[in-house]
C-alpha cells in the first residue's frame, strides 16, 4: 500500500514550465504534474494514429463506393437490355402467331472495362441485340415492301376494258391500252393502291385529270379522267388515302376510272394487282 502511495506522489509530483518572453515582460510559470506532462505526447500520438487510421478507411470506402458505382451501372445496363431483349422476343412470337405474311407485315411498327465475367456477359448481349436489331431491319425492308406494292381495287366498279391490245373506243383503231378501265358513277371515290408520294396532279391531255403516285421499290401508278384531284404533287399519300373524285374528263366516251401499274418504268397488267395476297 505504502508504495502505490509513493509512486502516487511521485507521479503528480508538479514539474514547473517556464516560458520566457522576448519583451521585458514577466516570467510564465506553469506547473503541470508530471502525469500530465508524459500523458500529452502519449495522446499525441494516439490522435495522430487516429487520424491516420480514419483517412485510410475513407480511401477505402471511396474506392468501394467508386466500384459500387460502377458494378451497379453495368447490371442496370444489362438489365435494361435484357428487358429489350425479352420485349423484342415477345414482338417476334405475336408476329409470327399471325400465320400470314399480310398480317405480320401490317402489325410490324415502323417508327420502334470491367470484371472479365461481366465483359463477357455484355459481349453477348451486345451480340444478341446486333441478331435482333438485323432481324427488325430485314422486318421493316419487307413491310416498306409489301406497302410499296399496289394491292385491291383503287375504286369500286365493273371492268369495262382489260390491259393490252383493243380497239380505241372514238376510233375504233387498234391501240395498245396500258391499263384497266373500270365503271363507275361520277364522283365515286378513287383511293390509292399503295404507300407514296404523289408525283403529278393535274390535267394532261387526253387522261384528263389525273394523279401519279410514286411508291419506290420500283412501283408507281396512275389514276385518270378523274372529276376532281384532291391531292396535290409532293403529297404523302397512305394505301386506301382518298386521292381523286372519277369523272370522264379527257377523252373519255362515259364516267370511269383509267387505272395504270408500272413496273420499274413498264406498264403492268393490273389485274394481278386487284385481289390482295395473304
Amino acid at each position: 500500500m505504502m508504495r502505490i502511495r509513493r509512486l502516487l506522489r511521485r507521479a503528480f509530483i508538479p514539474v514547473t514550465i517556464m516560458i520566457v518572453p522576448h519583451s521585458k515582460s514577466r516570467l510564465l510559470r506553469l506547473k503541470v504534474p508530471l502525469t500530465v506532462l508524459v500523458a500529452i505526447p502519449v495522446l499525441w500520438g494516439l490522435g495522430t494514429f487516429y487520424v491516420l487510421s480514419v483517412g485510410v478507411q475513407t480511401a477505402q470506402y471511396v474506392d468501394m463506393s467508386r466500384k459500387l458505382s460502377y458494378f451497379s451501372s453495368q447490371f442496370f445496363e444489362m438489365r435494361h437490355t435484357l428487358t429489350s431483349l425479352q420485349t423484342a422476343e415477345e414482338e417476334f412470337r405475336r408476329l409470327f402467331s399471325l400465320k400470314s405474311k399480310k398480317r405480320v407485315l401490317e402489325a410490324i411498327n415502323p417508327n420502334e472495362t470491367g470484371n472479365p465475367d461481366l465483359e463477357l456477359l455484355r459481349k453477348q448481349v451486345a451480340e444478341a441485340v446486333a441478331s435482333v436489331a438485323e432481324i427488325k431491319r430485314f422486318m421493316r425492308e419487307q413491310r416498306d415492301a409489301y406497302f410499296a406494292t399496289p394491292v385491291g381495287w383503287p375504286a369500286p366498279g365493273a371492268l369495262s376494258s382489260g390491259f393490252g391490245k383493243r380497239a380505241k373506243p372514238q376510233t375504233g383503231e387498234p391501240a395498245f391500252h396500258s391499263g384497266l378501265d373500270i365503271r363507275m358513277p361520277s364522283g365515286t371515290p378513287v383511293k390509292a393502291t399503295a404507300d407514296g408520294i404523289v408525283i403529278v396532279s393535274g390535267w394532261v391531255g387526253g387522261n384528263g385529270n389525273i394523279v401519279v403516285v410514286e411508291h419506290g421499290h420500283d412501283y408507281s401508278t396512275a389514276y385518270a379522267h378523274n372529276k376532281h384531284n384532291l391531292v396535290k404533287v409532293g403529297q404523302r399519300v397512305r394505301r386506301g388515302d382518298t386521292i381523286a373524285l372519277s369523272g370522264a374528263t379527257g377523252n373519255a366516251t362515259g364516267p370511269h376510272l383509267h387505272y395504270e401499274v408500272w413496273k420499274r418504268g413498264i406498264p403492268t397488267d393490273p389485274i394481278s394487282f386487284l385481289e390482295e395476297k395473304s
